[in-house]
Formats: structure tokens, sequence, C-alpha cells
């Protein structure tokens, strides 16, 4: 199986796995039909490294260059794209005819990974804000590496509905109802007194092309998450600063009395490279050091550990050094498994 095969193929069990059906056809279809002659396919079959969902994420860069197309209404994809069902041979057609008409756009597109700032990943910190509040009684100070366009550092404007019981402000801009097992956060409401985050190319929510970014990287059958990330770039209004989150991170390591520090990384950490996560965590364990039960540090990351399903979240605490296992939660926030453990052991 050729690179180019494997990596379409994995992408569509992926999006297969994590309910798209329709995204799942598309890179199936570009795993196994020939592709029209012309720059996009010169691009696609030159490239070097790995292509696929842990490397460069070839086939995503592409489903977002040809959702961007159909956002802005281009005519070709309009019969095919979702709300509408194509068969294999039509849809394959319409967009193998848009791989050379429109390539010039698409190659802009595949000069960079994609950016999916994924709101519903905020579940997961909202129950976190309660289990801290509820922990410490202090305010939140929260900091965010791979920010993205900050959509996930306005957590506390969304709601969290389990069953009868909502967590979140009375007017949230948005509400998450993940699928969720396990006990409930508690009721302390968190307060959230300051906020930051940094990204190596951060996206202005307000700013018309990278809006479209943000959404064009969300899957065409899913309107749900469009809706969403709609609501969540109408009320954004926190900066991400432009930078490599381990340069940024010294700057924001100081503790503040009164408040507790939250660091935190949502499907981000895994794609910083080994020497650049192992000066992070450095970092972050010297200045858990000196953390006071007046001023704690908490350091959370939903990512990935090689055994699934979906990603560890995973807290440590300071000062006292302490790891906590909280559970499991879908990629895309579908669902969550909430079940703090504390682990004694300390790496």
């Amino acid at each position: 199986m050729t690179a180019i095969r494997a990596a379409f193929t994995a992408q569509a069990a992926a999006c297969a796995s994590l309910g798209s059906p329709f995204m799942a056809q598309l890179m199936r279809l570009c795993a196994t039909q020939d592709w029209p002659a012309g720059a996009v396919s010169t691009r696609i079959h030159d490239w070097t490294g790995d292509l696929g969902p842990s490397g460069q994420s070839v086939p995503l860069r592409l489903a977002g260059a040809l959702h961007a197309l159909h956002l802005q209404g281009h005519a070709r994809l309009a019969p095919v794209y979702p709300p509408q069902a194509s068969d294999d041979a039509t849809l394959w057609a319409a967009v193998a005819d848009v791989l050379v008409s429109e390539q010039a756009a698409i190659l802009r597109w595949l000069d960079s990974p994609p950016q999916t700032n994924e709101v519903r990943r905020s579940a997961v910190l909202i129950a976190l804000g309660h289990w801290l509040a509820d922990r410490f009684a202090l305010p939140l100070r929260c900091s965010e590496l791979g920010a993205s366009a900050g959509l996930n550092l306005q957590w506390d404007d969304y709601a969290l509905a389990l069953g009868r019981q909502v967590f979140g402000p009375a007017t949230p801009a948005l509400t998450l109802s993940p699928d969720w097992t396990g006990a409930l956060p508690p009721n302390t409401r968190p307060q959230v007194t300051a906020r930051s985050g940094v990204d190596l190319t951060p996206l202005d929510p307000h700013a018309p092309n990278d809006a479209l970014r943000l959404r064009a990287y969300l899957w065409p059958d899913q309107p749900d998450r469009q809706m969403l990330t709609q609501a969540a770039i109408t009320t954004a209004r926190t900066i991400v600063a432009k930078g490599d989150a381990i340069d940024w991170l010294p700057g924001q390591l100081d503790h503040h009395a009164g408040q507790t520090h939250l660091i935190y990384t949502t499907i981000a950490w895994q794609y910083f490279p080994t020497a650049v996560q192992d000066r992070g965590a450095a970092m972050i364990r010297a200045a858990g050091q000196s953390a006071r039960d007046d001023a704690p540090l908490a350091w959370f990351g939903m990512e990935p550990d090689g055994t699934g399903p979906g990603a560890a979240l995973t807290l440590r605490l300071w000062p006292g050094d302490l790891t906590f296992a909280l559970g499991r939660a879908d990629f895309h926030g579908r669902w969550v498994q909430w079940t703090p453990v504390q682990i004694d052991k300390k790496d």
C-alpha cells in the first residue's frame, strides 16, 4: 500500500470512528480512486514524511480546503456535500473536477496543518474547573498551550448539561451535552479571574479568513459542531499570543497569592516535539516546587496516551506533586468518562 493510500485509509477509519460517514467516504475515495493530473495531485503524491493522522495530516489539509470551498458556495460541491448524499462515482467526479479547477486555492491550504479548535472539549474543562474550585476554594488563572483561536479559553462562558444538572452560567454562550458516565462534578462554581493562551499560528475568530479556517476543519456532516463553534466564535474575546508554547511558558509561571494557576492542553501536547515536551514538563515541575496552599499549581492534559478509548484526562497538583487520573474523553468531546482517582506514583 502506498503512503498516500495508507494515509487516506487511516483517516477514513478515524472519521468513521468519530461519527462522520461523509468524511469516511471522501477519505476512502481519495485512497482508492485515480487522481486527476494536475498540481494538487503532484503536490500530494510527491509529499515526503508521514502524511497520516499522526504526522502531517495531509488528508485533513485537503478535506479542509474542499470544505472551505463548499462553505464559500462552490457550485460544483453544493450538490454532493451534506446535507445532500451522493454515491461514490458522483462525489468523486465533483471532487476530481475541483482538484483541477481550484488548484491554486487548494495548494494554499495544503501549506498549513489543520487547526480544529473543538469547543466540545470544554466539557472536561468545565468539570475540572468545578473540581478545582471545590478543592481549593480559590479563583482560577488559566494558561492554555496550543490555544489556536482561544475558544477553549472561554470554557467558563459555556454550560455543561448532564441530565437535569447544569453546570455553568445562567445565560451561557453555548451548552455542551456529552454522553457522561461516572460521578458528576462538584457543584462549586469556578471563577476565572485571568486567562491567556499561546499558539504557533493563532487564529483571530473575528477575522473572516480565520473564522472560515475554524469552520472548514469541522466535518460537513456534523452541523452540531458548526453551530457550537459559531456560537463560540461570536462570543470569543481572548487574544492568543503568537509563539512557541514552551518559550512563552516561563513568563506565566509566577505564583499569585489567592489564585489557582491552571495550565492545560487539549489534544495539543502530543504535537510538541519530545525535547520540547521534556523542557516544558521540567519547567512546570520546577514551578510546582514553590507552589503554596494559597497559590496552588494545576497542570492538566486531555491527551492520547496510547491506550484508548479516546484521550486520557490527567491532572498534577502542587504543593504535594499529586497526580490524578480523572478519566477519559472522546477526542471531539462526544463522551466523557469522569472517574477521578488519585495516583500515588510520581515521576
